[in-house]
């Protein structure tokens, strides 16, 4: 079963195409890395996905759901370029607060609080507040907010820009662990060395896929030695 099936989605901006003729399937509990320049259509699609924005054309499905539908973002987690933490609250604070947009109070929701500060080991930060929390603190509470739910699916938009590489590590790990799990991960990143953790890279160029292939198979089909390397090469091919 798939979580996402685009079929021919087209979207734009009065004549401006941002997505061209896209078609895509992710099977659940699979991780897939969306590469790509700035402008090349990463966000745009997370913005399709989630229902925010509306395809000109062509269909969406998410989660068995024909997309735009709010009853599926009960079912996804979405973390964002920036954050959407509230500063005067605490770490506890805030996620108690988005448990309880989506039911869950009580002995239950604490229990949850205990279980994602463990995961993105902010325990001893529970009681601080978001703005005086360094900025990869904040990064991994906005990891646990979005996960707070269980979510089947996991959005994430540049989850790691701006962070430093040993908490960049700790996140990926963390990622990888919720993909374990079975939880299926969309994951864009600038940072083509982190790609290589997911199972399938796709290459985006102007709206359009160039490559859907494991990093291993991407390599070989081009010929060369990383991701980087392979992504330039489909570039040029496209130019």
């Amino acid at each position: 079963m798939h979580a996402i099936k685009l079929s021919g989605i087209n979207f734009r901006i009065g004549s401006n195409a941002i997505i061209r003729d896209l078609t895509l399937e992710i099977p659940q509990g699979d991780s897939l890395g969306l590469i790509g320049p700035n402008g090349s259509g990463k966000t745009t699609l997370y913005r399709l996905l989630l229902g925010l924005a509306k395809a000109n054309s062509g269909s969406i499905e998410v989660l068995g759901h024909i997309m735009p539908d709010r009853r599926v973002l009960q079912k996804i987690g979405y973390m964002a370029q920036t954050e959407s933490l509230y500063q005067d609250l605490s770490v506890e604070e805030n996620l108690l607060f988005f448990g309880s947009l989506y039911g869950l109070q009580g002995k239950a929701a604490q229990k949850r609080v205990d279980e994602m500060l463990a995961l993105v080991d902010l325990k001893h930060q529970r009681k601080v507040r978001v703005e005086n929390l360094s900025g990869g603190m904040r990064r991994r509470t906005s990891l646990a907010v979005s996960v707070f739910h269980s979510p089947k699916l996991l959005l994430l938009d540049e989850p790691t820009v701006g962070v430093d590489p040993e908490l960049r590590i700790s996140l990926w790990n963390e990622f990888m662990h919720l993909n374990k799990t079975g939880v299926t991960i969309v994951v864009s990143t600038h940072n083509l060395d982190e790609a290589n953790h997911c199972k399938r890279l796709v290459l985006l160029k102007e709206g359009q896929i160039l490559a859907c292939q494991s990093p291993d198979e991407l390599k070989q089909s081009t010929r060369s030695e990383n991701v980087e390397e392979a992504f330039l090469k489909l570039a040029r091919k496209t130019a």
